[in-house]
């Protein structure tokens, strides 16, 4: 599909609200020079004499021509938006009726919707009038309204407890027993990366000891540590309470409000691991079963069962872990609607204290074919409906709504959403996804996100991506952190 635009440079966002629609194909943006012949979009604004703009949005699908035009006077303190608004519910309402899709989270393209709910409150709407602005302005559906409100409630709680001077703390472990058929992180086989893993723990550590003085003297401020991946776990226990005890030796934790350590594949916990998380101060921990359907976690490449997921929970809570996260994935290979329902019936059985679900990303596929519409009706339909049914069975068993944030190249951009039960949320999914605070992040495809206190800028230091990069410019590592001490000094 074909995306011209005529007198304009509005491409992100026409361009981000058309792919939500056409998953079989890419948006091509063109210049106007390029006006194709069948099927396109094609956008148009032009300036007019008595201060007015026109704006004209005209697409071609299946044959049928569908064409809009609009005037009005744009709003002196943001023409462009104006402009941007108009040309984005024009083509919006013709994507709809040439599909038939409509989308649950209308118009909006942005990664944080939630942030919207902040700044209208600012302006001192109610929540009705949000409601009423998102449904009527933006086409937004009332269930998802109702999920940004209540995440927004519970969230706010969280970003109010940072302080100026607060940072939070990443540690990357970027290996796994085995690579999952979705997996897009930067992570290695054990078995293909086993002999890397002894020199990767020491120059971690080495990164530990070399950036820790930095920060103390700047006077910050840690929050919240978390062990991500790849599969922390996926180590030995000795190598995984080496890194602890360094980050303990070299950071003041006296401010700590949560330790987190992703055991993530139950194939990779032992109870000795989870004792020893226990021992060492660990306050939260995941267990990531993604489903409990065991021919679908074959299919997608996941070495373990849901046996072995309940077993390790229940070790877990033998060693004394009483907050405890399990993430689950919406739209899995293989997967069905039933299947999905009773995945989240058996998790809600089983109690975690938290329950991360995830929106798989829709790849384009040969599946599609000739039938590239219905089945993407289809799979639109399935994913929607897995998402709504979670969120009652949710909303049923108190588990509440605390982050929310959505990803390109998920069906429709749904979302990605973080439940826990009162009291029991996770501080750092919320400030890594609202960039609060600084995030400095240590290992192997580590990007630290620095923010000034009571700024908006941020500055990212990008650690090398691969382990063996890692650790073959290692020195090149530690003198890109001398950008975290720069950054805070210049005025």
């Amino acid at each position: 599909m074909n995306l011209i635009l005529d007198g304009h440079s509005y491409k992100y966002e026409l361009e981000s609200l058309a792919n939500m629609f056409f998953h079989d194909q890419k948006v091509r943006v063109v210049a106007q020079k390029e006006m194709c012949e069948g099927e396109c979009i094609y956008t148009r604004s032009a300036s007019l004499p008595d201060g007015k703009v026109e704006l004209q949005v005209a697409t071609r699908m299946d044959g049928i021509l569908r064409e809009e035009t609009f005037q009005g006077v744009p709003d002196e303190k943001d023409p462009e938006r104006f402009c941007e608004y108009h040309l984005c519910r024009m083509l919006y309402t013709q994507l709809t009726e040439a599909t038939g899709i409509l989308l649950a989270w209308g118009m909006l393209t942005g990664v944080r919707p939630v942030r919207l709910i902040y700044r209208y409150r600012e302006r001192g709407m109610d929540d009705a009038q949000i409601r009423e602005h998102l449904n009527r302005d933006y086409f937004v559906s009332d269930e998802k309204i109702d999920l940004l409100l209540r995440t927004a409630n519970k969230e706010k709680g969280i970003l109010d407890l940072s302080r100026p001077e607060s940072f939070s703390l990443y540690i990357s472990i970027p290996f796994c027993p085995s690579r999952c058929n979705y997996c897009s992180f930067v992570s290695h086989s054990i078995e293909r990366a086993k002999k890397l893993i002894p020199e990767y723990v020491t120059l971690l550590i080495r990164e530990i000891q070399y950036v820790a003085p930095i920060v103390k003297g700047l006077g910050l401020r840690l929050e919240t540590v978390y062990f991500g991946g790849g599969t922390p776990t996926a180590i030995s226990s000795d190598q995984l309470e080496a890194i602890i005890r360094a980050i303990e030796e070299n950071f003041d934790l006296s401010h700590l409000r949560e330790y987190t350590v992703e055991a993530g594949r139950p194939d990779t916990i032992t109870i000795q691991k989870l004792e020893m998380l226990k021992r060492r101060g660990v306050t939260r921990i995941s267990i990531n079963p993604q489903t409990m359907n065991d021919a679908v976690l074959e299919q997608i490449g996941r070495r373990h069962t849901t046996a072995q997921t309940i077993e390790a929970f229940e070790m877990a809570r033998k060693a004394g872990h009483q907050n405890i996260n399990m993430d689950l994935i919406a739209g899995l290979t293989g997967d069905s609607l039933e299947s999905f329902c009773r995945t989240i019936d058996q998790v809600i059985g089983i109690g975690p204290e938290n329950i991360t679900l995830h929106t798989l990303s829709v790849k384009r596929s040969s599946r599609l074919g000739q039938h590239a519409k219905e089945f993407y009706l289809q799979e639109h339909q399935r994913v929607t409906d897995m998402l709504s049914y979670a969120g009652q069975r949710f909303q049923q068993e108190a588990y509440l709504p605390y982050y929310l944030y959505r990803q390109k190249n998920t069906m429709e951009n749904l979302e990605n959403v973080g439940y826990c039960k009162e009291g029991m949320e996770g501080y750092y999914n919320v400030y890594i996804m609202d960039e609060t605070h600084s995030i400095i992040a240590l290992g192997a495809g580590g990007v630290s996100k620095l923010r000034k206190p009571g700024g908006t800028l941020l500055h990212r230091i990008f650690n090398y991506k691969y382990p063996y990069e890692y650790i073959e410019r290692f020195e090149t590592v530690l003198q890109r952190k001398n950008e975290i001490a720069r950054f805070y000094e210049e005025p």
